[in-house]
């Protein structure tokens, strides 16, 4: 079994750093079920690639009574797929080999820990039970470009019968341990398999492993019924942790202003600017993304040129909220019929933002990590790509106006950053530049003639 990992970073050595693996050395390890090879075939200032080779010992599988017996006939357990095919083996050597970088630890270059990565990972041989869609709906909401060729059961006869097995690449920009961690997670899910006892334990690596990312991934339900083997109590527990726990990188804590900001009524007029800007696009169909508990969505009923309003937000209790607050139950069929809220998460990719014409995002995008922007930028200019998209942030120059902030502090506890005006026009001509946009920069709120606006305003126009 083969997994080759490639960057295109410069320098691409550094691949070498992250992974805790030298590659002018070929290093083999020793596991339960065979040897683990990690050796470089390319590694040049431009372009380095490490391997990972399994080979796993069939007969000692047996012997180890790593797998159950075959029910199909006496002599499944010698005569198996799994010396061969990308497995929860590869998921154990993953942990064991790469346990450093899957875990986010790098001694020697700290500073690439949290910097997104240009990685292609190829697997030729993975077991894919679900068909080929599973796999793409799997790897594409996570900012991965996904291609995969069939391959044959017996290659003298391929039509002899529909095959499971794809050779897979998967291409994106990530962190290295972001990677790691999805494909610990996916490939058993993919093979619907494992070769170990799952247990409650395997409930807590999960929700480990999930931190961040699947809690709003699409396929959250099918990822943790595979992961834990179909169990339903396990499933069960898992799911309810999930829900409880709800995703570290909440998209809006809108209601939660500084006292500074409530006393100026900025919220209201950033509200109002957005939900104007969006009027003076000419758009129709406009999406409210990171809509939170729903306090622009009623600014954009109350104008009739839009015909299609759409709410999303990643918490459940925020969606709940802006039902309350809209009061869904009672709104009349025909105003109804105009808005809907869904739950999603800007991180993934999903077709049910395709085709509107316009998207709003008013204090989001700083509750968003850092290194999550570049899949954010993905996300919204390349896939969805709205013609307009209106996206308001703090001003972190005008942050000097207050006093009791203290110097250096962001303005709520759940804000990631907050940009100076030159540092957010700085990232939106270059998402212009990337994905075919123009900008234009509009103050909110009562403008300082040194420090600028307390919001910042970037109506982009593609």
């Amino acid at each position: 079994m083969l997994l080759t990992l490639t960057t295109t970073h410069k320098p691409a050595t550094d691949l070498g750093y992250l992974l805790h693996k030298h590659p002018d050395r070929i290093q083999t390890f020793t596991l339960s079920f065979g040897q683990a090879h990690v050796f470089y075939p390319e590694a040049t200032p431009d372009r380095c690639t490490a391997a990972l080779l399994l080979d796993i010992d069939p007969i000692g599988l047996v012997r180890n009574r790593r797998l159950p017996p075959g029910s199909a006939f006496a002599l499944q357990q010698y005569v198996n797929d799994r010396p061969y095919v990308a497995s929860s083996f590869l998921s154990v050597a993953i942990a064991r080999i790469f346990g450093t970088a899957l875990n986010g630890r790098c001694k020697d270059r700290p500073d690439l820990i949290d910097t997104p990565l240009p990685l292609s990972i190829r697997l030729p041989v993975l077991p894919v039970r679900e068909g080929k869609d599973f796999l793409h709906r799997l790897f594409e909401p996570l900012g991965y470009t996904v291609s995969a060729s069939p391959q044959p059961l017996d290659p003298h006869f391929p039509d002899w019968s529909e095959s499971p097995y794809f050779a897979v690449e998967l291409t994106g920009t990530q962190r290295l341990c972001d990677l790691l961690t999805h494909l610990y997670v996916l490939v058993p899910v993919l093979d619907n398999d494992k070769h170990y006892w799952v247990g409650d334990d395997e409930v807590a690596k999960l929700l480990k492993r999930g931190e961040g990312w699947l809690h709003t991934h699409p396929e959250r339900e099918q990822i943790t019924a595979g992961y834990l083997k179909h169990q339903r109590t396990l499933i069960g527990d898992a799911l309810a942790r999930l829900e409880e726990h709800g995703s570290p990188i909440d998209t809006r804590a809108q209601d939660q202003e500084t006292t500074a900001e409530t006393s100026m009524g900025l919220n209201q007029q950033r509200l109002q600017a957005v939900a104007t800007a969006l009027k003076n696009s000419g758009a129709t169909r406009v999406l409210d993304l990171g809509c939170g508990d729903g306090k622009l969505l009623p600014l954009l009923l109350q104008e009739s040129q839009f015909t299609d309003i759409v709410g999303l937000e990643v918490a459940h209790s925020a969606l709940e909220k802006a039902s309350r607050r809209l009061r869904l139950d009672t709104m009349p069929d025909r105003q109804r019929r105009r808005i809907q809220l869904i739950h999603g998460s800007l991180l993934y990719r999903d077709q049910r933002l395709s085709g509107y014409d316009a998207a709003a995002l008013a204090e989001v995008i700083e509750h968003l990590d850092p290194s999550r922007l570049p899949v954010f930028e993905r996300v919204l200019f390349e896939y969805a790509q709205p013609q307009t998209v209106v996206i308001t942030t703090p001003n972190r120059d005008y942050n000097k106006k207050w006093p009791t902030l203290p110097a250096g502090d962001v303005r709520h506890p759940d804000h990631r950053f907050e940009w100076t005006r030159s540092e957010f026009q700085s990232w939106a001509d270059r998402v212009c530049k990337k994905h075919g946009y123009t900008v234009r920069y509009l103050p909110v709120g009562p403008e300082d003639p040194l420090l600028g606006p307390p919001t910042q305003m970037g109506v982009f126009t593609r």
